[in-house]
């Protein structure tokens, strides 16, 4: 029926039903940026191939020859070799062993790190996990710990399988997490432990059952160092959940919360972006996060990278997170971007710009807040609807890519109704509605309904029921028939969807029944 269709809601404080689906929306994104981050410019699990900086041994370094291409079967072959020399160099204890140790490890090393596609299967088949996690005692050089430990991370980095066979190591690796450890050697443990944690939740709730959270957040306290920065990657692998309860507890221990905001303050971008991973995480899975972040103005700290970095790489997570903390809190929309404030004129050019940007993951998380902001108040609505976003996101919607299009038809539909408490039909803005159909809106809303999406073609009929009803002198008929909106309808007529057959045979019978027309 024609009276069945709802707001254009991202978040509304008023209906809890919608809460949860914020809630869930912000937890979907954070499982589906935890995949992208497998395959894209910040891998889920990374191949360490140059050494640890500050270790003071010039040979843990990207040695010249690893660089050379190969045959799989020779390097496999020299790996089993490897692991057994290994095996008789622990054994050794003569004169020398220690030197002994730390060579036949950096043979494997490197072995390890030679290619893209290290020998894991090999050394793992040869049994090197074992000798590995005996090369990790306490007590141990520091040189012999820290090459066990990139062994360990380049195996981690590998399959799924071949990442579970760490489990023997890791609470040595989480050991020599600790205060005692050299920096180099922490650093490299937890290189591995993050990796470890990257490949999935069961891993991550072993990790967190042996206690990794505390010294890894203990690593990002201070102010600088690829120690810092390794440790807030690996902490964004661990809290990714889907379980929130390690978000939270992270959130709570004693320095993190200052710690995340001076690094996004003042740390370079490269550290900075590792944080704002940590941020997304915190802000898609625990609302005592969420609470926390914006109430220590991590919202302004986020719009001001956005202002002033052009790093792709920071980007995605700093507007990821802008996004979380803008769907997940109430009080950031209705206590924070007030309309007329500061921050929130700061927080729409932000958005505009990535609005702009040529790259198809800034266009779609800016049409998600602005989606969020734009279900808000009335006032937010004419703050977006007035803003140089508008022109943007018209242009978008008919000629971006589909995902992109049905974000901004979200943004688009919110605009045009009020808030309006229980399940009742909206009340229209029109002032919003004539002005975006005079923009050319609505064949890019037509063309949701005929797409496959069911979540479109729910968006689009909702904004052919506002034009229908709400267009002054009963033109909306007229133009919904213009651009083939009537057809478009139809295609529901014995849909499998009871929801969408019973939305559009209503619209249909409602507005374009027997008497259509005949008053011209």
């Amino acid at each position: 029926m024609a009276d069945e269709s709802l707001a254009f809601h991202r978040r509304d404080s008023i209906k809890s039903s919608v809460g949860n689906i914020a809630a869930n929306r912000r937890r979907q994104n954070a499982v589906t940026v935890g995949k992208e981050r497998r395959e894209s410019l910040v891998r889920a699990k990374r191949l360490c191939r140059v050494g640890i900086s500050g270790d003071g041994d010039g040979d843990v370094s990207l040695d010249n020859e690893m660089m050379i291409d190969e045959e799989q079967s020779i390097l496999e072959a020299q790996t089993s070799s490897a692991v057994e020399g290994l095996k008789s160099a622990v054994a050794y204890q003569g004169k020398g062993a220690m030197q002994k140790r730390v060579s036949a490890l950096r043979d494997l090393r490197r072995l390890l790190s030679k290619s893209e596609f290290p020998p894991v299967e090999a050394a793992l088949k040869a049994g090197a996990i074992p000798i590995l996690v005996q090369c990790l005692s306490f007590g141990s050089q520091d040189e012999q710990l820290l090459e066990a430990a990139w062994c360990l991370t380049n195996i981690a980095a590998g399959k799924p399988e071949e990442t579970e066979a760490l489990l023997p190591a890791l609470p040595l690796l989480i050991a020599h997490l600790g205060e005692k450890s050299s920096l180099s050697v922490a650093e490299q443990c937890a290189w591995a432990l993050g990796n470890v944690a990257g490949e999935g939740e069961k891993l991550r709730s072993v990790l967190l059952s042996q206690g990794a959270l505390l010294p890894l957040a203990r690593m990002m306290l201070p102010n600088k160092g690829s120690t810092v920065r390794t440790s807030a990657w690996a902490l964004s692998n661990l809290i990714k959940g889907p379980d929130p309860k390690a978000a939270t507890e992270l959130i709570r221990i004693d320095g993190v919360l200052d710690a995340i905001v001076r690094h996004l303050k003042k740390a370079d971008d490269e550290l900075a972006t590792e944080v704002a991973w940590v941020v997304v995480y915190l802000s898609a899975l625990s609302n005592i996060a969420t609470s926390m972040l914006v109430k220590n103005d991590v919202l302004q700290l986020l719009v001001d990278r956005l202002a002033t970095s052009n790093s792709l790489q920071l980007l995605i997570p700093v507007l990821r997170s802008l996004g979380n903390l803008v769907a997940g809190d109430s009080h950031t929309i209705y206590a924070v971007l007030v309309p007329g404030h500061d921050i929130t004129d700061s927080v729409i050019k932000v958005l505009v710009k990535c609005l702009r940007s040529e790259h198809r993951v800034l266009k779609k998380e800016a049409a998600w807040v602005l989606s969020n902001i734009a279900a808000s108040s009335v006032e937010h609505k004419r703050l977006i609807n007035s803003s140089e976003a508008v022109p943007l996101l018209l242009r978008l919607l008919s000629t971006a890519p589909f995902d992109i299009r049905k974000e901004v038809a979200y943004v688009l539909g919110n605009l045009c109704v009020a808030p309006t408490e229980g399940d009742g039909k909206p009340n229209l803005i029109l002032e919003h509605l004539v002005s975006l159909v005079s923009g050319g809106c609505l064949p890019g809303f037509i063309d949701l309904v005929r797409s496959a999406d069911t979540e479109a073609a729910r968006v689009g009929l909702q904004f052919m029921e506002l034009v229908l009803r709400g267009m002054p002198n009963g033109e909306g008929p007229k133009l919904v028939e213009r651009e083939d909106g009537i057809d478009a309808m139809e295609r529901f007529q014995f849909h499998e969807n009871e929801d969408l057959r019973n939305m559009a045979n209503g619209l249909v019978d409602k507005y374009f029944g027997e008497d259509y027309g005949l008053d011209e």
